[in-house]
């Protein structure tokens, strides 16, 4: 049963055209893998798909009472305090009938009374007719395939958690949340081995439609049976896992440019004529293939291989031998030690990979050596004439109201304009889409700005 069906959609921000032409139907059950560059349209399907957006050309249909499950819709917890309660918070309205039938079970077990009785008795009703009871081993499951302690969970303070935690309690509120479809964007990206494992299987197992938008080739082919590929101005779908949108991929480039160059052989030959014939004998049958030419559908040459982009980062003065000292440093959260008493040293070339668990303090850390936190005890020093250039994974760096010309400016002022384009080239942004204010890309646009500002 078709649930979305998208026809011949395009979307237009202003003068700027995101992409055209994509026609894609989306049926129960299926596993959509949404893939392409970043900026080239993924998530502002999603927009299309539920209705947050109209496009600016074509069709978007959804089938009638069709309930779809955004990330973005569940990062609000609300007024949850627990990671549980957050989790849970989709069945708010139950769990408040259940705790309700607790309280007029109590008073019924005191005064008997056939009114309360009554709507004792409807209220029980609906709570099993939707699913009261299953709601608990639904919650607990998830959070436990997500690497919290279920049982902890239920006192467990939002406030205690990392940010990595924060988004698995998004991403467990997600998938509970009862849905015909779950729009997934990034879902693993705070995810470690055993949690993205434990996704996988849950996304092949469940009976819900399933879209995600992912960069994680493995993820993607451990998971989806259709994909959607962003490429050249337009969406093409593809039916099969992720290797085989790979080879199918392949195989229609390589037959656009079979096409493309035996056209390009015609056209060649027949400007050769017209040139030989024009002002000769021949010169009616010239301008008749002259004529004939320019009324030829040209092919496009096809699409290449993704560009890559060209990070490469530059020592701004050489500073001392010793970078970062850590001494007997503790590192937490409210009510909760994430790093205890922990020593070492970074020398000048060291290449370290900070490694564990969600949730264990690896970001925390990073926060500390740059000095954005204090640790709780014990000392943290970086060394004489040390800059440091910090990544932070929610973007905080990219100034919004600003283009990206303007930001690369900013922290390199004695460069020339060419200089700064040709910097921005590096990481994918050519032409006037370096005068793009930050506010307007997308998520993985803005991760290339922060890299390009490192």
């Amino acid at each position: 049963m078709t649930q979305v069906a998208i026809g011949s959609a395009g979307v237009e921000f202003g003068a700027t055209t995101l992409f055209t032409d994509v026609t894609v139907t989306i049926a129960a059950g299926e596993r959509w893998g949404v893939v392409g560059r970043n900026g080239t349209g993924k998530t502002t399907l999603f927009r299309l798909i539920t209705g947050d957006l109209a496009p600016t050309k074509g069709t978007v249909a959804r089938q009638t009472g069709l309930t779809l499950s955004l990330l973005g819709q569940h990062r609000d917890f609300g007024s949850a305090s627990t990671v549980w309660e957050a989790a849970a918070g989709p069945f708010a309205d139950l769990l408040a009938l259940e705790q309700s039938l607790a309280e007029q079970a109590h008073a019924l077990a005191e005064v008997s009374d056939d009114a309360a009785m009554s709507r004792y008795g409807h209220d029980l009703e609906r709570f099993e007719r939707e699913g009261g009871y299953t709601i608990a081993p639904r919650v607990d499951a998830v959070l436990q395939g997500l690497g919290f302690d279920a049982a902890a969970a239920r006192t467990q303070s939002l406030t205690q958690l990392s940010g990595g935690e924060r988004g698995r309690v998004g991403l467990a509120r997600q998938l509970v949340a009862p849905s015909d479809i779950l729009l997934l964007d990034e879902p693993t990206n705070h995810l470690d081995l055993e949690t993205t494992s434990w996704l996988e299987q849950y996304l092949r197992e469940t009976d819900r439609t399933v879209v995600l938008v992912s960069h994680d080739r493995a993820f993607l082919a451990a998971v989806v049976d259709h994909v959607l590929h962003f490429e050249g101005g337009t969406a093409i779908p593809y039916t099969g896992g992720y290797e085989a949108f790979i080879a199918q991929r392949e195989e229609r480039r390589l037959s656009q440019q079979r096409a493309f160059d035996k056209q390009q052989k015609v056209i060649a030959a027949q400007v050769d004529y017209i040139a030989r014939n024009l002002a000769g004998q021949n010169t009616k049958q010239a301008k008749g293939r002259r004529k004939l030419l320019g009324r030829l559908p040209r092919l496009s040459s096809p699409v290449g291989e993704d560009g890559v982009m060209a990070l490469r980062l530059d020592i701004a003065e050489r500073g001392g031998d010793q970078v970062a000292v850590a001494d007997a440093v503790t590192i937490g959260v409210p009510e909760r030690t994430l790093i205890d008493r922990f020593s070492g040293r970074i020398m000048r070339g060291d290449r370290l990979g900070i490694l564990g668990p969600n949730g264990s303090g690896k970001s925390t850390l990073l926060k500390t050596l740059v000095g954005e936190r204090e640790p709780e005890a014990g000392e943290l020093k970086v060394g004489n004439s040390i800059r440091v250039a910090y990544y932070d994974q929610n973007l905080g760096q990219v100034p919004l109201d600003k283009t990206l010309y303007q930001a690369i400016e900013e922290m390199r002022p004695q460069w020339e304009r060419r200089m700064i384009q040709g910097h921005l080239g590096r990481f994918g942004f050519s032409g006037d889409e370096v005068q793009r204010k930050a506010v307007t890309l997308s998520g993985g646009e803005r991760a290339r700005v922060a890299l390009a500002m490192l």
